[in-house]
């Protein structure tokens, strides 16, 4: 795939606030899954006070403990994709939005539009792997 220079281009204003709105409405769903999420792990840890604590002779307790344990994987995820989409607003507000970190050069268009939240280009993300 070859870039070209619209791909390469600072954004427009348009697309700034196209994208910013994007992360804005990721942000209210995200913070809505991590309100279900710990509200699942707090009906876990409510569902356990009254069973006996030993999973390994309790039927339900290898499920409850992998459920938690699952819930919980996702709520550390969540949170993380959260910091990257407040992150991206930071930088969307002090103007420095669709700039690799790495390189300085302008995140290609098309990359924000897949990864509002991305902060490097695709060749600086690339070397990190």
């Amino acid at each position: 795939m070859t870039t070209t220079a619209e791909d390469t281009a600072t954004l427009s204003t348009r697309q700034r606030a196209k994208l910013r709105s994007r992360l804005v409405d990721d942000h209210k769903a995200t913070e809505l899954l991590i309100s279900r999420l710990v509200s699942d792990l707090d009906s876990f840890q409510h569902s356990r006070q009254d069973a006996p604590v030993d999973d390994e002779h309790d039927p339900e307790g290898p499920t409850l403990a992998f459920e938690r344990s699952q819930s919980t994987a996702i709520l550390g995820q969540t949170r993380i994709h959260l910091s990257q989409i407040e992150s991206a607003l930071e930088h969307i507000d002090g103007g420095t939005y669709g700039v690799c970190v790495t390189c300085h050069k302008p995140i290609p268009v098309a990359r924000l539009e897949v990864r509002p939240y991305s902060t490097q280009c695709v060749g600086c993300a690339s070397k990190v792997r």
